[in-house]
């Protein structure tokens, strides 16, 4: 009887153990429209961009592609599908900024990102990678345009 009464002590301490925890601010309605996992997780593409193989010194040519550039990101912005992005300071490995972009495959993403003039134009250049982050991540793009002060 004492060996049955340890078993059942043993068995119910460890499900209480081994129990996973439910998060009990889980708001079902956004972890779907977000398309989050059970563990409030997506994919993404993540992309890394660097100096492009053209070397033109054209500073119109230049200067024509980044501001499209810059209005392409917000068109990817707008449509949902440009979560993060941003410079990178001076380096050694020619990283200029990164993108992370909510689309579904690397093929999707390689479409979008030829709507880029920078990119096209071999200024850029896209390096991709699978990215598992945060559904949430596209949340603060609401807040971020009520903080800047002065256009790019």
């Amino acid at each position: 009887m004492k060996t049955l009464f340890v078993f059942f002590i043993f068995l119910i301490s460890f499900q209480i153990t081994s129990a996973q925890e439910t998060n009990p601010n889980y708001d079902e309605a956004l972890a779907t429209k977000l398309g989050a996992d059970d563990y409030g997780m997506k994919s993404y593409i993540f992309v890394i961009l660097k100096t492009g193989s053209n070397t033109t010194t054209d500073k119109e040519f230049i200067s024509e592609s980044f501001a499209g550039h810059m209005s392409n990101m917000n068109t990817m912005a707008e449509a949902g599908k440009l979560v993060v992005a941003g410079p990178f300071g001076q380096n050694d490995d020619s990283y200029r900024g990164l993108f992370i972009l909510n689309v579904k495959s690397k093929e999707e993403a390689r479409e979008l990102l030829q709507t880029d003039p920078a990119i096209k134009a071999n200024l850029l250049k896209a390096e991709l990678y699978d990215w598992y982050g945060s559904a949430a991540l596209s949340e603060y793009l609401e807040a971020s345009d009520k903080v800047w002060k002065k256009g790019m």
